[in-house]
């Protein structure tokens, strides 16, 4: 029952991915959360999101940036970085992970999506069909509503290692 909620697999940090390995199984297209996956809840891109998605460019990774909040607070950051984006998605609705991939012109079988919550990020990666990797959020500061869900993400994840699942840290 909660299986639909399990990542893929799990990273301390988006800035830890191996890009390098996901690039040789033959993914090319990146989708991402921002708040507390990329940078903390609110923040700016910074020096360190602005260098990741210039190396994953050149890599030959197409980006982009999936996000439930307003287009005020995702285009400028995704003008920062260069990356495609979609505000207002409605996550977990697989509607705009597909919008997603239409744009980078990838597939299920050669898009990962990268962030922070479960019940909003992955939920809505395995709904679409395609790999996820969860990330510990970057700061401990969030909106209340995000604080309650984290109490349910506990739980899902003590299930998730019980049943094999691993966290891998670096």
């Amino acid at each position: 029952m909660l299986e639909k909620f399990y990542p893929t697999e799990c990273a301390e940090s988006v800035y830890d991915v191996d890009f390098k390995t996901l690039f040789q199984r033959g993914i090319r297209g990146l989708i991402f959360d921002i708040d507390n996956t990329l940078v903390p809840h609110g923040a700016p891109s910074d020096g360190r999101s602005r260098e990741l998605f210039a190396r994953l460019h050149a890599m030959g990774f197409q980006t982009c940036l999936l996000s439930n909040n307003r287009k005020t607070r995702v285009k400028p950051f995704a003008g920062d970085v260069d990356s495609m984006y979609i505000d207002n998605a409605h996550k977990p609705s697989s509607v705009s992970y597909e919008k997603a991939m239409a744009m980078m012109h990838t597939g299920r079988s050669t898009t990962v999506f990268i962030g922070d919550q479960i019940f909003t990020d992955i939920y809505g990666a395995n709904r679409t069909g395609i790999a996820n990797i969860l990330v510990r959020p970057i700061h401990p500061r969030e909106e209340i509503q995000i604080v309650l869900k984290r109490y349910l993400e506990r739980v899902v994840l003590y299930f998730y290692r019980k049943s094999g699942g691993k966290i891998r840290k670096r």
